[in-house]
């Protein structure tokens, strides 16, 4: 089931209905003038799907418009269901967030950090402490993106074959060796920058588990959840409901069908850090059942303690963003926001200059997609377009104002 069914009055639940349509009205604008091909927004309150809304197409060329059922890319919001998947293997007591990884990953057991040199010759020095569970939780390893362009070390991810995508032919075990043994961005512990480490936790997750990483989530979390449309792949019966990928070209969304057309066959490596497609149903369960603390339909993932403790500040002194994050590429602002274990937290909504409340956690992805949960207001949120890189319009951030502007209560 993917439809999206709205049968409350939004007044009910402390929304203004017509406050809830500048949504609407918001994000045709785009539509209207081609920066994006299609939308579509929903907003859960008390667990209720109490307003969604959508418009343009899923596939402009082809004239098809966005639906219920519309097929997304997520990429990065793959990371959240990764680390529930990780904190539920925690909760059998297969390992402590304090472990070193080196116990499982070979590569890990002795890492080097870049201390200076050239990509080509890198000159490096031991690392203080071991890569822990917890740093790959929170993006604190050390570890890179080959995308990102901003370290040497990026540069050496791109020279094994890994920018934005995996290297051909590489299977997980391979990918993870081949960041492994390059050195660490920072020493672990010492500084956030976004990186590939939910792929090594994609792994671990095998090795902890005992089961490829898409029959344990689709075990453990997809089907108890009814996410009978969260998949690794868009399978022939489905590929009507893909939605195309856009890229930004000169304030316009141009086609990507070279993108588009890859999730259409099976992938040769599952990485926990993006890859999977869904729908808005089926993301709205998942990020209910974080709201409702691990718990969903009398199906229970995780105990509420732990939700509590995966959205809760993990760096140090409980800074944020801001102040401790290499200059690195980011679903999240900066200011005021921390990072918890696989997803942003608010810290402080003056210092992130938003009417969100603190407490509220969230994730996006590279094709322009969000979803937040706040606890707070008792409100799940999400936002599904398809339009590559996600910087290139304050979508997330308009989205927040909407949203909260048409509380009435």
């Amino acid at each position: 089931m993917s439809k999206l069914v709205v049968d409350l009055d939004p007044g009910d639940w402390g929304f203004s209905p017509e406050r809830l349509s500048r949504i609407s009205s918001h994000f045709d604008r785009y539509v209207e003038d081609r920066r994006l091909a299609g939308w579509l927004a929903t907003v859960s309150r008390g667990g209720q799907l109490v307003w969604t809304g959508n418009g343009g197409h899923r596939d402009r060329e082809r004239g098809l418009a966005v639906e219920d059922d519309t097929i997304w890319r997520i990429f990065s919001m793959t990371k959240p269901i990764t680390a529930v998947a990780v904190m539920m293997l925690y909760e059998e007591g297969l390992f402590d967030l304090d472990d070193d990884v080196g116990q499982w990953i070979d590569a890990l057991r002795a890492p080097r950090v870049w201390s200076g040199g050239t990509p080509t010759s890198p000159e490096t020095v031991s690392a203080i402490e071991p890569v822990r569970v917890h740093h790959l939780l929170t993006h604190t390893s050390g570890l890179t993106y080959g995308f990102q362009y901003i370290h040497p070390v990026d540069a050496i991810y791109r020279a094994k074959g890994y920018d934005f995508a995996f290297k051909p032919g590489a299977s997980l075990i391979e990918a993870v060796d081949d960041f492994c043994t390059s050195p660490l961005v920072f020493q672990p512990g010492s500084r956030w920058n976004y990186s590939v480490a939910f792929d090594v936790l994609g792994r671990l997750i095998e090795i902890w588990s005992g089961q490829e990483l898409d029959v344990f989530m689709k075990e453990r979390i997809f089907d108890p959840l009814g996410m009978n449309d969260t998949e690794w792949w868009c399978p022939p019966d489905k590929a009507d409901r893909l939605a195309m990928l856009y890229v930004n070209s000169h304030g316009t969304s141009a086609p990507y069908e070279h993108w588009s057309n890859a999730v259409l066959h099976p992938p040769s490596l599952l990485g926990g850090g993006g890859g999977l497609l869904s729908t808005a149903y089926d993301y709205d369960r998942f990020a209910t059942m974080l709201l409702r603390g691990g718990e969903l339909d009398g199906v229970r993932l995780l105990s509420s303690r732990t939700v509590e403790l995966m959205t809760s500040n993990h760096l140090p002194g409980d800074v944020d963003l801001e102040e401790f994050a290499v200059d690195s590429f980011s679903e999240s602002g900066y200011a005021g926001v921390g990072f918890g274990l696989g997803m942003s937290v608010v810290d402080d909504r003056r210092k992130n200059k938003s009417l969100i409340s603190e407490g509220s956690f969230a994730w996006g992805g590279a094709a322009s997609t969000i979803f937040w949960v706040d606890p707070a207001e008792d409100l799940v949120v999400s936002f599904y377009t398809q339009l590559l890189p996600s910087s290139t319009y304050p979508v997330r951030r308009d989205l927040r104002t909407l949203v909260y502007q048409a509380l009435a209560d």
